[in-house]
């Protein structure tokens, strides 16, 4: 897993390295309150009892600002952490920033992908066709 020290949408600083001991999904998603982010958020909160069930620790990423991710947190009642990589940095390490086609433009941007860490903090699987609204199903069909 990439080195990261980014603030979550409390403003604590969660580090990389306080993800290792458990399986870890991290989300890389676009924008709080668009219809596919909060879909793909919604979709995660409704099953996170399955996710956690099966060992998964969840943490969304965009580059929103730390009070659009509590409001957004707060309004869908979100129970996992999301990080605000205001500058991008943790997402150019990720390789989730970069060229996209929005409306028939290409725009450089956030890329919808999901990385799948085990315990120690090694990547498993890496989702880069994410469905929004059954992202759940996708991320336990890839640990079987």
């Amino acid at each position: 897993m990439p080195c990261f020290e980014v603030a979550d949408q409390n403003g604590n600083l969660v580090k990389s390295s306080d993800l290792l001991g458990r399986k870890t999904i991290v989300y890389f998603y676009p924008k709080d309150n668009t219809p596919g982010c909060t879909a793909e958020a919604c979709n995660l909160r409704d099953n996170y009892a399955a996710l956690t069930a099966a060992g998964y620790n969840v943490v969304g990423v965009s580059k929103d600002s730390v009070a659009s991710h509590r409001k957004f947190t707060d309004k869908f009642e979100l129970p996992f952490t999301l990080l605000a990589d205001t500058s991008t940095q943790m997402l150019q390490d990720f390789g989730a920033w970069g060229e996209k086609k929005m409306c028939g433009k290409t725009c450089v941007g956030t890329l919808r992908k999901t990385f799948i860490f085990n315990e120690e903090g090694i990547l498993e699987k890496i989702i880069e066709k994410v469905d929004t609204k059954n992202h759940t199903e996708q991320i336990l069909a890839s640990g079987k």
